[in-house]
Protein backbone atom coordinates (compact mmCIF):
# COMPACT_ATOMS: atom_id res chain seq x y z
CA UNK A 1 0.00 0.00 0.00
CA UNK A 2 1.02 3.60 -0.49
CA UNK A 3 2.61 5.49 2.35
CA UNK A 4 0.31 7.71 4.40
CA UNK A 5 -0.10 11.19 2.90
CA UNK A 6 1.58 10.18 -0.34
CA UNK A 7 -1.11 11.78 -2.50
CA UNK A 8 -1.92 15.48 -2.75
CA UNK A 9 -5.54 16.66 -2.75
CA UNK A 10 -5.34 17.16 -6.52
CA UNK A 11 -4.02 13.64 -7.08
CA UNK A 12 -6.78 12.20 -4.89
CA UNK A 13 -9.38 14.09 -6.93
CA UNK A 14 -7.91 12.78 -10.21
CA UNK A 15 -8.12 9.23 -8.85
CA UNK A 16 -11.73 9.77 -7.76
CA UNK A 17 -12.62 11.13 -11.19
CA UNK A 18 -11.00 8.09 -12.78
CA UNK A 19 -13.31 5.91 -10.70
CA UNK A 20 -16.38 8.04 -11.46
CA UNK A 21 -15.70 7.95 -15.20
CA UNK A 22 -15.86 4.16 -15.16
CA UNK A 23 -12.22 3.57 -16.03
CA UNK A 24 -12.22 0.70 -13.58
CA UNK A 25 -13.88 -0.84 -10.57
CA UNK A 26 -12.99 0.32 -7.06
CA UNK A 27 -10.63 -2.65 -6.77
CA UNK A 28 -8.96 -1.94 -10.12
CA UNK A 29 -8.49 1.78 -9.46
CA UNK A 30 -7.21 1.13 -5.93
CA UNK A 31 -4.75 -1.50 -7.15
CA UNK A 32 -3.54 0.76 -9.98
CA UNK A 33 -2.71 3.54 -7.50
CA UNK A 34 -1.40 1.26 -4.74
CA UNK A 35 -4.08 2.19 -2.22
CA UNK A 36 -6.73 0.17 -0.42
CA UNK A 37 -10.35 0.16 -1.49
CA UNK A 38 -11.18 1.53 1.98
CA UNK A 39 -8.89 4.52 1.35
CA UNK A 40 -10.68 5.16 -1.94
CA UNK A 41 -14.07 4.98 -0.21
CA UNK A 42 -12.85 7.33 2.54
CA UNK A 43 -11.55 9.85 0.02
CA UNK A 44 -14.84 9.77 -1.87
CA UNK A 45 -16.86 10.30 1.31
CA UNK A 46 -14.65 13.19 2.42
CA UNK A 47 -14.83 14.80 -1.01
CA UNK A 48 -18.63 14.48 -1.18
CA UNK A 49 -19.00 15.91 2.32
CA UNK A 50 -16.28 18.60 2.44
CA UNK A 51 -15.11 19.18 -1.13
CA UNK A 52 -11.40 19.73 -1.75
CA UNK A 53 -10.82 20.54 1.93
CA UNK A 54 -11.79 16.96 2.74
CA UNK A 55 -8.96 15.70 0.55
CA UNK A 56 -6.27 17.89 2.08
CA UNK A 57 -3.59 16.14 4.11
CA UNK A 58 -4.26 16.30 7.84
CA UNK A 59 -0.78 16.84 9.28
CA UNK A 60 -1.55 17.14 12.96
CA UNK A 61 -2.90 14.73 15.52
CA UNK A 62 -6.10 15.77 17.17
CA UNK A 63 -7.00 15.20 20.80
CA UNK A 64 -10.52 14.35 21.85
CA UNK A 65 -12.05 14.23 25.30
CA UNK A 66 -12.81 10.86 26.84
CA UNK A 67 -16.48 11.89 27.04
CA UNK A 68 -16.67 12.61 23.32
CA UNK A 69 -14.99 9.33 22.42
CA UNK A 70 -17.21 7.35 24.78
CA UNK A 71 -20.35 9.00 23.38
CA UNK A 72 -19.23 8.17 19.83
CA UNK A 73 -18.64 4.51 20.77
CA UNK A 74 -22.03 4.30 22.50
CA UNK A 75 -23.77 5.86 19.49
CA UNK A 76 -22.04 3.45 17.12
CA UNK A 77 -22.87 0.40 19.23
CA UNK A 78 -26.50 1.51 19.46
CA UNK A 79 -26.81 0.96 15.72
CA UNK A 80 -28.30 4.43 15.20
CA UNK A 81 -25.32 5.76 13.23
CA UNK A 82 -22.83 4.46 10.70
CA UNK A 83 -19.13 5.14 11.05
CA UNK A 84 -19.33 8.00 8.56
CA UNK A 85 -22.41 9.53 10.17
CA UNK A 86 -20.55 9.59 13.51
CA UNK A 87 -17.48 11.16 11.94
CA UNK A 88 -19.68 13.89 10.48
CA UNK A 89 -21.65 14.33 13.71
CA UNK A 90 -18.69 14.46 16.10
CA UNK A 91 -16.00 15.80 13.75
CA UNK A 92 -13.73 12.93 14.88
CA UNK A 93 -10.94 12.09 12.47
CA UNK A 94 -11.41 8.69 10.83
CA UNK A 95 -8.79 6.07 11.54
CA UNK A 96 -7.94 3.70 8.72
Amino acid sequence: MAKKNEYSAGAKLRILRELESGEGTRMEVARKHNISVQTLVTWRHRYERYGMNGLEIQARNRRYSADLKMKAVEDYLSGQYSQYELIDKTKLQAVH
